[in-house]
């Protein structure tokens, strides 16, 4: 199996932006962790982060033409505002699990809404970086 884990805005920050919201561990933490568990599973995974919408558009595309089987999403701030990332999972039809560290259904209002969650077939929140691993093991219950 061939997973395309991409994060958003800010995740680049982890370990420094609100550590009582996202905890202490840094970007470098998760990407450890991610590839660890792939590398133990027989997954090949390629992990991207980007600030940029549209570097984002171009991955999720990208993971088409490169055949990944599935996605990881985490888009940050974009879960709540981009329709263009949304769209383009729609175009690629890749099945997508989405992935929040906190739980945004018990945060602010404004961020209770997610665009990615219209296509995603599961949406994890509030565990943390464990909730990349069971996006993974989600995946690889699907007998791929």
């Amino acid at each position: 199996m061939k997973v395309k884990v991409i994060n958003g805005a800010n995740l680049n920050m982890l370990g420094i932006r609100e550590p009582q919201i996202y905890g202490a561990g840094t970007y470098d933490d998760l990407t450890r962790k991610i590839k660890m568990f792939a590398n133990e599973s027989g997954v090949e995974v390629s992990v991207f982060q980007s600030n940029h919408e549209g570097a984002i558009v171009d991955e999720i595309h990208k993971a088409y033409f490169e055949k990944f089987d599935a996605v990881i999403i985490n888009p940050g701030a974009y879960t709540h505002s981009s329709i263009a990332i949304l769209d383009a999972l729609k175009a690629v039809n890749i099945p997508t699990v989405e992935v929040h560290l906190s739980d945004i259904s018990k945060r602010e209002e404004w961020r209770k809404h997610s665009y990615v969650s219209l296509y995603a077939e599961k949406v994890i929140c509030g565990k943390g970086f464990d909730g990349y691993i069971e996006a993974l093991l989600y995946l690889l219950d699907k007998n791929w």
